[in-house]
């Protein structure tokens, strides 16, 4: 295993118990992602996980829709992805990405990494649960953050920063420059 493979399933893991926790009758409820719900935040996930294979030339099995039930389409999509970073010849598949030649696993860690995340936040709200983001995830992502700067504003990326007090935590800091709220 690899620290990527390692680090994709702890992050899996604190979202899984985000979303197993959300309320039946909270998957509707408007997320911080404007125009989206809860049950939308997982669906995004479920999607960006089956491109993020695509972009190596790789693909993710067919599973269950987020929109007939976003536990069971998470967990299946969380597994087929666990599984593609557990193999280091799918993981390391080369492609020219964004920014250069990069390999799916590398974009998992840097870009899904930060959706697992921060979606994780946006659904937590969503669904009115615990939001708290773990310091060491906030450690990790604030500095690429910053350094990916007006990258994030492309269009369907993120809004434009927040202004947060100058003596806000880093959580705080980070959701502002992603352009959310607390």
């Amino acid at each position: 295993m690899t620290d990527i493979a390692d680090r994709y399933r702890r992050l899996a893991a604190v979202l899984t118990r985000r979303i197993e926790s959300v309320p039946a009758d909270r998957w509707e409820s408007p997320s911080p992602c404007e125009g989206w719900t809860t049950r939308d935040v997982v669906a995004h996930l479920v999607d960006w996980h089956g491109e993020l294979a695509r972009l190596g030339g790789l693909s993710l099995p067919a599973g269950p829709s987020a929109a007939d039930d976003p536990v069971a389409a998470w967990r299946h999509t969380r597994d087929a992805m666990q599984e593609l970073l557990d193999d280091p010849a799918r993981a390391d598949t080369p492609y020219e990405g964004m920014f250069g030649p990069t390999t799916v696993a590398a974009t998992a860690d840097r870009f899904l990494g930060l959706d697992l995340i921060v979606h994780g936040w946006d659904i937590a709200r969503g669904a009115g649960l615990d939001d708290a983001i773990p310091a060491e995830d906030v450690a990790d992502l604030l500095p690429m953050v910053e350094q990916l700067g007006d990258n994030l504003r492309r269009p369907g990326v993120c809004g434009p920063a927040v202004p947060v007090p100058d003596d806000a935590d880093d959580q705080t800091r980070l959701l502002g420059l992603l352009g959310r709220s607390r």
